[in-house]
């Protein structure tokens, strides 16, 4: 089988900017929008008479994140042959590293009379794309989550979604008229195409991306900045906005608290904010690979792989369902054919008398270290109003975290 070409090769902007890293593959950026108004008219006409399948929240973002090419060289939902290459070899058909697969989930009832065009909607019905149909194959979700997950514990978020599954995949390019998840976000978030025009303006070949679903700390503050002071170039802040797990705060929330911290704790001359809209599995190393591939899609050379990534938290009998450097070593292993190179985050803690962070094993003997646990976060600060201090977290996000609180337990009380 023959591998992609991993060489770090760059690619010159046309409108004068520094050189960026080409997209993985070698074929350029994935582009499945109609953007021809007269084929765009004739094709949402003739999908009114077409078979429906209304997306989920998660299928959803998995089209237009396929669409706008931050999964190339993937350009469809797979083929039953390339999904089943995905979920045992890690491989595109064409050899390609790609470790998580991409079908379309569709119910039966749709299938009836073997349509070779189906329409996609979202949840209120509005047409989004027409699918060419290359091929339908049974679903086999719990094949799927220990392939990908490497086990199916009933606590993982994905295997909880997964129980409601269609019994149907379906396989074909997509021909997408619009981009409504990323509209929803804002022009904060940008598409590969439209993010590499900006960083390429920023005039920085080097790009050191931070992949977070979480309110940032000081913490991840200090390993950003250490990361972009080791490789210089520009640091990408890259949160992913779409579906993450239902305790995580809120993507509104999480966005307010990123926006006031890169404007008042970074430099805007090396610093870009951009989200993401990608819909997380929470594959653990599987994954870490994956961000991998979709960060040099969107012009970055370095990706920060923190302790965990990509984790969803402990299993049902409270034991984290990966090692806490499985993804670091995954993402370390296929970092030369994936042509982004991994900057390792390592573990830090604060000197309390000190004031400031260092790696672990940099701590002094007999110094004074503080920290603060999650549990302590929710009981001791968030549930009694106390704002958490400033050696954990900037004022403004500590804000953001009390409202987040506020909110989840009105909507737990129902009120």
């Amino acid at each position: 089988m023959n591998h992609a070409d991993a060489s770090s090769e760059v690619q010159h902007d046309a409108s004068g900017g520094c050189e960026l890293i080409t997209p993985f593959g070698g074929h350029g950026l994935v582009d499945l929008i109609v953007h021809d108004k007269d084929e765009r008219a004739e094709l949402l006409e003739r999908a009114q008479n077409l078979p429906v399948v209304p997306l989920s929240l998660r299928a959803q973002y998995d089209l237009e994140m396929l669409a706008v090419g931050a999964f190339s060289p993937l350009d469809r939902f797979m083929s039953r042959s390339e999904y089943e290459s995905v979920l045992y070899e890690m491989r595109l058909t064409g050899g390609e590293l790609f470790p998580i697969p991409l079908a379309l989930p569709c119910r039966e009832e749709v299938l009836r009379g073997h349509p070779r065009e189906i329409a996609l909607s979202d949840e209120q019905g509005v047409i989004l794309a027409v699918l060419d149909v290359d091929e339908v194959y049974p679903a086999d979700v719990l094949r799927e989550m220990r392939a990908v997950l490497g086990g199916r514990d009933s606590a993982h978020p994905l295997v909880i979604e997964a129980k409601n599954w269609p019994s149907h995949y379906l396989a074909g390019r997509p021909r997408v008229f619009d981009l409504p998840r990323h509209r929803l976000h804002g022009p904060l978030c940008r598409t590969p195409a439209e993010l590499r025009t900006r960083l390429s303006a920023m005039g920085h070949s080097t790009v050191v991306a931070f992949q977070t679903r979480n309110p940032m700390h000081r913490i991840h503050e200090e390993l950003t900045k250490r990361a972009l002071q080791a490789v210089g170039g520009t640091l990408l802040i890259h949160p992913a906005v779409g579906v993450t797990r239902p305790q995580d705060v809120t993507a509104a929330l999480r966005v307010e608290a990123y926006e006031v911290l890169v404007d008042t704790y970074y430099d805007p001359d090396d610093t870009l904010l951009s989200l993401m809209p990608l819909a997380m599995r929470f594959a653990g190393p599987r994954e870490a690979v994956w961000h991998a591939i979709i960060r040099r899609n969107y012009g970055a050379t370095h990706l920060i792989v923190g302790r965990d990534h990509a984790g969803p938290g402990p299993d049902s009998h409270g034991v984290p369902f990966y090692g806490p450097y499985d993804a670091q070593a995954m993402a370390e292993h296929y970092s030369d054919e994936i042509g982004v190179k991994t900057i390792l985050a390592r573990e830090l803690a604060y000197l309390t008398d000190e004031d400031r962070y260092v790696e672990l094993n940099e701590v002094p003997y007999g110094a004074r270290v503080s920290s603060i646990s999650g549990t302590q976060v929710r009981e001791e600060y968030l549930a009694k109003g106390r704002r958490l201090p400033e050696w954990f977290t900037r004022p403004e996000v500590a804000e953001v975290l009390q409202r987040a609180y506020a909110q989840a337990g009105d909507a737990s009380s129902g009120s």
